[in-house]
């Protein structure tokens, strides 16, 4: 166990992508663990952060930090108009329509309970059916059953095949007259599916149901659009795409976000309050309740600026380049399996080696310096799909090398061995 990696640096997989100079930018990336050098393989749990994001919070504290929208006074101004040019800045990344139909919320979890519990008190009757799938996340199926339960409706999945892709020949049955909503994942965290969404969408909207995606994989590897997809509603997480935790993005289109009521009460979403009523502000305020997450929305704006300085196309080609060569060489290990198989996939991979358990090999490579997640990653139900407790998943960033790819297979191999005795 004790041979290291010889570098993390390596020439990038895409000509013309300095995959040196991007982890340049990622000061966590320069530390060691465990005395070795770290291999980052945790990127879809929470990826790390670039200096430019770190300063941009730390400027924020130093230098602006007072709260925003009403305060006459010079450091207020400062802090709304950084904060205001964050949703600007959201709203160009999903390419929205409008700064309207940017909401700030905590993360995707909070973007999902927002409209879940926003169709619970004005659309689902009982009897009405919400659509979900087999691979989704905790995050978008325990709001839909508190929906439901609290309404009469009925949640309905659509199943996962072997491989790890959607039923598609199922969907059109389970779009009935009473469903009221499909919520779906872009992309599975834990298997890296990209789903048919365009076709979903198009679909539902068919027979005129709304459909929300779960973008929180999809935003930091994919271009997205939320105009050219027509999605009713789309929420992605700061913290996968490089900024900073605590905030997120919930896009609705404007016509939706006019008719459903606020998801909380109290400041900065209303016009005018009396004990016998209360007048509800304008969109996006509607929906953001409260004293705002004023920093990390400046971080946010950051790494959206970071991203956007960079050539995507690329980027996204150097991480499916580390999906193709990871996959190949995991598969060369005895008795590895890999969790789903999607023709369509990003850069995640989950697997099982026989009777291993996948505590006891994230154990052992985290003795090596690598960070990898093991477990059901929120997704209990579709290891009970699979017949399996969990996996052990290794997810890729813009800054991983193939080095790091070839220590991990070499990693494993190490920690296979000791575990057979």
């Amino acid at each position: 166990m004790t041979e290291q990696i010889k570098s993390v640096k390596a020439p990038s997989v895409v000509p013309g992508f300095d995959v040196n100079k991007i982890r340049e930018a990622f000061p966590l990336l320069k530390r060691t663990v465990r005395g070795m050098p770290l291999v980052f393989l945790d990127s879809a749990a929470s990826s790390q952060k670039p200096r430019v994001v770190i300063d941009a919070i730390s400027n924020y504290y130093e230098q602006h930090h007072a709260n925003v929208h009403r305060g006459v006074y010079a450091l207020s101004a400062e802090a709304t108009d950084l904060f205001e040019d964050a949703r600007n800045a959201a709203a160009r990344f999903l390419n929205a329509g409008s700064t309207r139909e940017i909401i700030f919320t905590r993360g995707t979890t909070e973007g999902i309970n927002c409209i879940s519990t926003c169709f619970e008190r004005a659309i689902l009757q009982p009897g009405d059916e919400v659509l979900i799938s087999g691979m989704e996340h905790h995050s978008n199926i325990v709001p839909w059953q508190i929906a439901c339960e609290q309404t009469g409706a009925h949640l309905r999945v659509l199943p996962v095949t072997d491989s790890g892709e959607l039923r598609m020949d199922l969907l059109d049955g389970l779009l009935t007259e009473r469903t009221r909503i499909v919520s779906i994942v872009h992309v599975s965290n834990t298997l890296g599916t990209i789903n048919p969404v365009e076709e979903i969408i198009r679909r539902a909207h068919a027979k005129d149901i709304p459909v929300l995606l779960d973008g929180a994989q999809a935003a930091p590897h994919m271009i997205i659009d939320v105009q050219a997809l027509d999605v009713d509603f789309y929420v992605c997480s700061s913290h996968k795409m490089y900024g900073p935790t605590g905030i997120g993005i919930l896009y609705g289109k404007e016509e939706w976000l006019e008719r459903l009521p606020p998801y909380q009460g109290g400041g900065e979403m209303i016009r005018e309050v009396t004990f016998e009523k209360t007048e509800y502000n304008d969109l996006p305020y509607k929906f953001e309740a409260g004293t705002p997450n004023i920093a990390d929305a400046i971080g946010l704006a950051a790494a959206i600026r970071f991203l956007e300085s960079l050539p995507r196309d690329e980027v996204l080609k150097h991480e499916h380049e580390l999906l193709k060569a990871a996959t190949q060489t995991l598969t060369e290990i005895e008795g590895l399996r890999i969790i789903g198989e999607a023709a369509d996939k990003t850069s995640v991979i989950s697997f099982v080696i026989d009777d291993l358990h996948p505590h006891d090999i994230g154990t052992l490579l985290d003795q090596q310096g690598i960070a990898v997640r093991t477990g059901h990653h929120c997704t209990e139900p579709l290891m009970n799909r699979y017949g399996i407790p969990g996996t052990t998943r290794a997810s890729f960033g813009m800054y991983n090398t193939l080095d790091e790819v070839e220590f991990l297979c070499q990693a494993l191999r190490r920690a296979v061995k000791m575990l057979r005795g």
